[in-house]
């Protein structure tokens, strides 16, 4: 098992329900990304976020850790299972760093040609 299928599996997970629930282009953008970094997490503990794709990077990000946090964490919590609640926690934190990271690099690049961002995942949990 590679050390961040867990997170890319989640990743995925959300993506799909998002596509499924999605009423606009820019929704169904979203879970594009998630699918996006999923795969290049597949390969390494990092992935590029295009300058002109900061805010919507962000967004989706926010969504997915917001999904883990309010439908995905509560169900691991009630069952005991300490090894999933870890992995979501994680998932959540380093989502959440993420999106902090590129609203970050976004204001500071306000009114000048964005640069892509570089996210680096901090190690998986034990």
């Amino acid at each position: 098992m590679l050390p961040y299928s867990f997170f890319s599996a989640m990743l995925r997970f959300v993506a799909a329900k998002t596509e499924a629930a999605a009423t606009d282009a820019r929704t169904a953008e979203m879970a594009a990304v998630l699918r996006r970094i999923a795969d290049t997490v597949d390969q390494g503990p990092e992935f590029e976020v295009p300058g002109d794709g900061l805010e919507l990077n962000a967004r989706a990000l926010a969504g997915f850790a917001a999904f883990l946090q309010r439908s995905i964490l509560p169900e691991a919590v009630a069952h005991g299972n300490q090894a999933g609640e870890n992995q979501i926690r994680w998932s959540v934190d380093a989502a959440m760093d993420a999106v902090n990271t590129l609203l970050s690099r976004a204001a500071l690049q306000e009114g000048q040609e964005r640069q892509a961002v570089r996210i680096t995942l901090p190690a998986p949990p034990p």
